[in-house]
């Protein structure tokens, strides 16, 4: 501020308060220092009360839909009374209500004679004199500036009315500049939250880990408890692919049913946002008990649903503001395009894949089958020069076995030329399948053992898990450990450290096993999904001469 308005401030007030302009220009210059709003408001009070002599002071933020308030920053009350009180004044009665509603200067010499006032909650200390003051922010109502027992039992005057107004502007103003800087600070997280989000799914990482990362920013970046991200189930609903929250919440793999208004919502590419997500008669699911605040975005792209992101504050935390809304919507639009290109990589790989099993089969008709069919006329012309009985009858067993291998090619080639089969069901299969194409990048095929009945025991969502558990680990060996032996083990009958039943897969091998500083994220990627369910995740030596290489263990209930 400069000089010309510093003046035009002090000439408005009255000619006995002339003593006191530096006191207030200095006010008004410690206002004004910073740009986090937090502190700014923690400042406005503290200079406030030093200016009138207030013994506290507060600021009562109004909420964007202006019923009640949306903070409150107070000076004066140590922690242990605060403690004590308990919940903060929420604006929606007695004076402060009314101060909201009508938002004019109020002077009190005695709080509890006006009408309006409906006393203090236990523990809080005895107030008399009161002065309110409104903020206003670019010609709108931001909240109020409470002051309240003047030092030595005096009363606020008029004097301190038009000292506190002037101050009120100052604080709108400096009120005004941290928010914008705020907002900026905001979107500019939002931003590198997106672009770490495209970053994982470009880096050639699968489409599991982009949807853990859109779930990790997504609750650091709106504050909240839980990140979820759900897709289209097969049976209909949405099922919860990604979690991301303070505590182990068991969510992974859940399915909210397709019957419930916010599902329907949802899928028809509709914004969902709920007070009190706990409490909300419309959510079926029983892990939304734990929450209140919520946002469920749809992410949609060329106008299909591709799935839902979820971001979830803890009970009786602040609501979602206007402004988190929007970002974290533009922040969905990001991860449904991540999710488009997650499932066009797919397609280019299964494509890929086709691909080779054609160039495979034409090469095994044009190439191997002609040769042997060569070699076999050939081979019969031997034989038929031969005059040794035995050779004549090598040879002809020879024939025989080129016919033999020429017919089980055949086959071959009719089985690459076929649509893929589905994964079988059975969880030995799936892991069996799992080895068998780890084989082919590594250059052998990995040992295995099964304990127990794993198809018996393992429930779905944990074999599903494990599967993922052994890819990641398998991948981990390939492109890390240069291993030349690696031993799968999958066991059924071990008893976790609560007691439960559950099932251990151990992939060990004899590599370089892991060097300091080297990266983690696959081992954090195997821990975080088995914590989901309620297990744990861990890694150790190997297999190799004197504990060399790395054992990677994974364990989760059945």
């Amino acid at each position: 501020m400069d000089g010309e308005q510093e003046g035009a401030r002090a000439s408005d007030l009255p000619t006995e308060l002339t003593a006191r302009v530096p006191q207030l220009l200095e006010a008004m210059r410690s206002v004004g220092t910073g740009l986090q709003l937090h502190s700014t408001l923690d400042r406005i009070c503290e200079t406030a009360a030093a200016l009138t002599d207030a013994r506290y002071a507060a600021i009562g933020v109004v909420a964007e839909d202006g019923d009640g308030l949306s903070d409150f920053v107070h000076h004066g009350v140590d922690a242990a009374t605060a403690r004590l009180i308990g919940r903060l004044p929420d604006g929606q009665r007695g004076l402060l209500g009314a101060l909201i509603k009508h938002s004019e200067p109020v002077l009190l010499a005695d709080l509890s004679a006006d009408p309006r006032s409906c006393g203090f909650p236990p523990h809080h200390p005895p107030m008399r004199s009161f002065l309110g003051v409104p903020i206003r922010v670019q010609g709108e109502i931001f909240g109020n500036l409470y002051l309240s027992e003047k030092r030595g039992g005096a009363r606020f005057d008029d004097d301190d009315l038009s000292m506190v107004r002037v101050l009120a502007t100052e604080a709108g103003i400096a009120i005004g500049n941290a928010r914008l800087y705020e907002a900026a600070q905001q979107r500019e997280r939002w931003i590198d939250g997106a672009v770490a989000v495209t970053t994982a799914l470009l880096s050639g990482g699968d489409a599991e880990d982009a949807l853990q990362v859109v779930a990790e920013q997504v609750r650091h970046l709106s504050d909240s408890t839980a990140g979820l991200v759900l897709l289209p189930a097969d049976e209909g609903g949405l099922e919860i692919v990604a979690v991301s929250s303070e505590r182990p919440t068991g969510a992974l793999g859940v399915v909210v049913a397709p019957e419930s208004e916010i599902t329907t919502r949802l899928l028809a590419g509709e914004a969902v946002f709920l007070e009190d997500a706990a409490n909300d008669p419309r959510v079926l699911s029983e892990l939304a008990r734990h929450y209140g605040p919520a946002m469920l975005l749809p992410l949609r792209s060329e106008g299909r649903v591709l799935g839902t992101l979820v971001t979830l504050r803890g009970r009786g935390a602040r609501t979602f503001t206007e402004g988190e809304r929007t970002l974290a919507a533009q922040f969905a639009a990001q991860a449904a395009l991540a999710l488009k290109m997650a499932e066009a990589q797919r397609d280019r790989e299964r494509l890929a894949v086709y691909e080779d099993r054609d160039r495979i089969a034409r090469d095994l008709h044009d190439l191997v089958i002609q040769r042997l069919f060569a070699t076999g006329m050939m081979l019969e012309s031997a034989q038929r020069k031969s005059v040794v009985p035995a050779v004549r009858q090598g040879v002809g067993r020879a024939v025989d076995e080129l016919d033999v291998t020429i017919q089980e090619i055949r086959t071959a080639i009719f089985a690459l030329q076929q649509e893929p089969a589905e994964a079988p069901s059975g969880l030995r299969t799936r892991v069996l399948r799992e080895i068998n194409t780890a084989a082919v990048p590594l250059g052998f095929k990995p040992s295995h053992h099964f304990v127990g009945a794993v198809d018996a025991l393992v429930g779905e969502l944990t074999g599903k898990n494990l599967i993922a558990a052994l890819r990641e680990a398998l991948s981990n060996a390939f492109r890390h450990a240069d291993a030349d032996r690696i031993d799968v083990v999958v066991d059924a009958t071990v008893t976790l450290p609560d007691g439960a039943p559950g099932v251990r897969l151990t992939v060990a091998d004899d590599g370089v096993g892991i060097p300091e500083g080297g990266r983690r994220s696959g081992l954090k990627n195997l821990k975080r999904r088995a914590e989901s369910l309620g297990g744990d995740s861990w890694y150790g030596p190997g297999i190799g001469e004197d504990g060399g290489g790395t054992g990677v263990v994974w364990q989760a209930p059945h």
